[in-house]
């Protein structure tokens, strides 16, 4: 056997071998560092899977960057193949890779080499050029183009110097290494042909084995992460109970990365850093501190650099090509998650609207890790800003964030134009009305439970109220970090359901109706829970609300997002509007799944806005762009934050603010003695 042949075959191997095994223990060590974390109950969750990865459905929201996510998702993949096959001629002269239509293959990859060089060169473009807001702009945020273009290129430049050696016709089946060939055929020899063939054969092994070991290192990781990560996400967005009597807890919250659970760790190395989180964010797009990718990102390098302090490995090898990291790993062990690594500043501008979590492609959640660490400031800290303390102590006392009399929930009913019974002057119900702080206080709310209880009562709904029974439904207290607040609340209301064996509840507030029907199952309850507007919609499609009266008025409708993003719910609404005569409905740029938060959840509504711009106001301005008479929505908070914004507009007189039950009240006519039913 030829010697250069042997060193080549040795060196190869030995090159493959230490490739292989460096990645595997950088695999292994951010494997550990995940471990670090708390237990968590796995699940499969394959619906859609097919779709969210190899459909890429989530990048394509954004066609441009969409599609060229797409060209270089399937042409890395394309060019493994042709890895393969390249490392089979080096090897084995005469061989290629053992597919059927061999010549198909060729042209397949060097169309796809032609795309993929097409949508790197656009990726360039839209980093550096155009230097679009989300997207990070160092030499490793690009480094992943230099790798892909170097790939590719070195596989034209076998292709085209492996035709010299071998004597091969040039063909239209392969273009591009038959253009480059064109240009040496003739005049250079077989054997310098080969001699280049190798050089461009090893090129493109010592880049592919770097972009190997280059990968788990960095952002791209999430080419292995994310995958696992879309598999492993939960059917529903939901925050996790904690257990007040396990006497062996002496923190609460997250207050060091190890307190997430190891899903919640995945997560973080799913991270593509993309910035489509950012980009939608309600307080990063106002001017507020927080960036969902940026939060991400460092609780990433924070958990790399306590990984590696707890576990005592390096997670950077080899350590010569790593030695910035290693350094900034060795200055980041000993900060601290929260005040260090992520701020309080940063944890209090969430609105918990989920709209990053909606944009981000490889399925992260952001909100219940931000959730945790306000656990943690509230309850173990016993830090939390004075408006919201103040709130909540009012939540404790009187059941309501005003600290209004809990003995005067039930006082909206003597205003009531229809007569409206409690569960013990209707003990024989269909539907428990559950009407919330809100719709029991406020006085613009109040205009809404109205409206509902009208409209149920003229189609013939059996419902009651608990009445001064009714606590606050815990959402606030939940979203503010104080779990413990939260669990009393939905106790007593449990307890009350428990007692008057409710089996279906209806409201008005997104954020009751998503606590009851998906988080306070782990409390001990489960019922049929439906929102205002989705029963108001059936009664329409039955007749037994008809719509009659014209509404000469053009409406846009703002998407709760507790309705929409949480429960998935865009129809209901825009269905009764849809069915009011004279109604033209006009769509926000940001609606639906996308659309922009009103700046109250997360307890927001209660909280005073010091940094940028009024998240309500921007959202305002957003209707105010399709030029509506009504801006509408399904949601108390929603429509006080929106009716707060015309008049910060001083639009008010011009643009009124109304939800969905007040419109539809406005077309029904109540003189008929019965339903059209």
């Amino acid at each position: 056997m030829h010697t250069l042949y042997v060193i080549h075959i040795s060196l190869f191997l030995l090159l493959t071998a230490a490739s292989l095994a460096l990645f595997g223990r950088i695999i292994y060590t951010r494997y550990r560092y995940i471990r670090l974390g708390k237990k968590t109950e796995w699940g499969w969750n394959l619906a859609g899977t097919w779709g969210y990865i190899f459909g890429q459905k989530k990048l394509l929201k954004d066609k441009k960057s969409g599609w060229m996510h797409v060209v270089m998702f399937y042409g890395f993949i394309l060019i493994q193949f042709g890895a393969i096959d390249l490392f089979i001629k080096g090897l084995f002269p005469g061989n290629h890779l053992p597919v059927p239509f061999y010549a198909g293959f060729l042209v397949l990859q060097e169309i796809t080499i032609l795309f993929v060089f097409f949508a790197t060169g656009y990726a360039y473009y839209r980093r550096y050029i155009e230097k679009l807001p989300r997207l990070k702009r160092s030499f490793r945020s690009g480094l992943v183009i230099l790798f892909l273009t170097s790939l590719l290129f070195s596989i034209i430049w076998s292709s085209s110097f492996e035709k010299i050696w071998l004597q091969e016709d040039l063909t239209w089946s392969t273009p591009l290494s038959s253009l480059l060939a064109f240009f040496f055929m003739g005049w250079m020899s077989p054997e310098v042909g080969e001699t280049l063939f190798y050089i461009g054969w090893w090129m493109h092994a010592i880049i592919l084995f770097s972009f190997l070991l280059y990968v788990p290192q960095s952002k791209h990781f999430h080419l292995f992460v994310a995958p696992l990560n879309v598999v492993l996400r939960r059917k529903q967005p939901r925050l996790s109970s904690i257990n007040f009597e396990d006497e062996t807890l002496e923190t609460y919250g997250a207050g060091k990365i190890e307190d997430f659970e190891q899903k919640q760790l995945i997560d973080l190395y799913a991270c593509v850093e993309c910035g489509r989180c950012t980009s939608v964010c309600p307080a990063s797009g106002t001017g507020k501190m927080l960036s969902p990718m940026d939060l991400i990102v460092n609780m990433r390098n924070h958990l790399t650099a306590k990984g590696a302090a707890i576990t005592s490995t390096s997670p950077w090898m080899p350590s010569f090509a790593f030695a910035t990291e290693a350094a900034a790993t060795s200055q980041a062990q000993e900060q601290a998650l929260v005040g260090d690594v992520i701020t309080t500043q940063e944890l209090w501008a969430c609105t918990t609207c989920r709209n990053c979590e909606d944009a981000c492609p490889v399925m992260n959640e952001h909100v219940d890790k931000i959730i945790d660490m306000r656990r943690y400031l509230v309850l173990t800290e016993g830090n939390i800003r004075p408006e919201a303390s103040r709130t909540l102590n009012n939540i404790e006392r009187q059941g309501n964030p005003w600290g209004l009399s809990k003995k005067e929930r039930a006082n909206w009913r003597e205003e009531s134009k229809v007569t409206v019974p409690t569960v013990k002057e209707n003990p024989s119900f269909d539907y428990l009305f559950f009407v919330g702080s809100m719709g029991s206080y406020d006085t613009r709310t109040k205009r809404v439970t109205e409206a509902v209880v009208q409209l149920l009562a003229y189609a013939g709904i059996s419902f009651a109220i608990l009445g001064n029974k009714e606590k606050n439904s815990g959402d606030t207290p939940r979203r503010l970090g104080n779990e413990f607040l939260f669990q009393q609340q939905a106790e007593a209301n449990i307890a009350q359901f428990t007692k008057h064996k409710v089996k279906k509840i209806i409201t008005i507030d997104p954020h009751a109706f998503n606590l009851f029907k998906n988080e306070y199952a782990d409390l001990g309850w489960e019922g049929e829970v439906v929102h205002h507007t989705q029963l108001l919609a059936d009664l329409v499609k039955e007749k037994k609300l008809v719509p009659s009266k014209p509404l000469k008025e053009r409406i846009t409708y703002h998407d709760s997002c507790y309705l929409g993003r949480y429960n998935e719910e865009y129809e209901a609404p825009r269905y009764i509007l849809q069915q009011i005569p004279g109604v033209e409905l006009v769509e926000m740029k940001r609606n639906r799944e996308n659309a922009m938060c009103c700046g109250a959840g997360g307890g927001m509504m209660w909280l005073e806005e010091t940094e940028g711009k009024r998240v309500n106001l921007a959202r305002t301005e957003q209707a105010l762009e399709v030029s509506p008479t009504i801006i509408s929505s399904a949601c108390p908070y929603c429509l006080t934050m929106l009716s707060d914004g015309t008049k910060a507009k001083e639009v008010e007189e011009q643009v009124q603010t109304y939800d969905i039950a007040e419109l539809l009240v406005q077309s029904i006519d109540f003189t008929e003695t019965e339903s059209a039913s």
